[in-house]
């Protein structure tokens, strides 16, 4: 039992030695019962003295050792056994693993699903760009995380109302011909879903990827800032040519 607790078969002997003898035992004694050679003796009995597991008492000169109790040892180990476990859970390094691969994702059912899923999921801040017929299904969450004190921020296309702080509205030009039908969510600065019509079919990435989460980020205020700067001067942007030239071919 000792040795499993990291004693030494030396260390083991000299404390079943102890505990088997009615009375104290000495040095010579115990090189007698346990086994242990004379040149080891004192060595071994001084570390079983340090770990707590033997007393000693010096009687007519002599030095005298006994165990301690069985039933006070197994007490002693079972606590210092526990104790390491608890500090070793305290000090087991917590490292997070971020998955950083870019998923893909195909047909709209199931990125509508994986989308309104992230929206339920954010806890601190929620960007978010739609069209105005996708408005409906994600409102409702939209609305309640907001009251829940996060960070909500929408850009939707087309004409829309809804009661947040932080609502940007396009409304595209008639001659917006390179408009392209697309969804972006970005949840806590840490998570993206984009999705977009392809040849006719709608496919979507998702990801944690630092660089591309940022990269989403910051695509999202680029056309928060589009929609409001061609908003707030739409007639000035509009009278010139080269610039409406410009505008027409965004995508945003």
């Amino acid at each position: 039992m000792l040795q499993k607790f990291g004693f030494t078969q030396y260390e083991s002997k000299v404390y079943e030695a102890l505990l088997s003898s009615t009375e104290p035992l000495d040095a010579a004694q115990l090189v007698k019962y346990s086994g242990v050679p004379k040149a080891k003796i004192y060595e071994v009995l001084g570390r079983m003295t340090e770990k707590g597991m033997i007393l000693d008492s010096v009687s007519e000169k002599k030095k005298l050792y006994m165990a301690l109790p069985l039933e006070l040892a197994i007490k002693k180990l079972t606590s210092e056994f526990q104790e390491s476990i608890d500090h070793l859970k305290a000090n087991t390094p917590k490292k997070t693993i971020t998955d950083d691969r870019v998923w893909s994702l195909k047909v709209d059912s199931s990125i509508q699903a994986q989308f309104l899923e992230l929206l339920e999921k954010a806890e601190k801040a929620i960007l978010i760009s739609i069209w105005t017929d996708e408005l409906e299904a994600c409102l409702p969450i939209l609305e309640e995380k907001e009251r829940q004190g996060l960070h909500v921020e929408a850009l939707i296309v087309g004409n829309a109302e809804a009661d947040l702080k932080n609502l940007h509205i396009l409304s595209p030009n008639e001659e917006h011909r390179m408009l392209e039908k697309n969804r972006l969510l970005v949840i806590d600065e840490e998570e993206i879903l984009f999705a977009g019509v392809e040849e006719g079919a709608w496919q979507a990435i998702k990801t944690k990827s630092k660089p591309v989460v940022k990269f989403f980020a910051e695509f999202f205020y680029h056309d928060v800032a589009l929609a409001e700067i061609t908003k707030r001067y739409e007639e000035t942007l509009m009278s010139d040519e080269e610039i409406k030239k410009l505008l027409m071919r965004l995508r945003y």
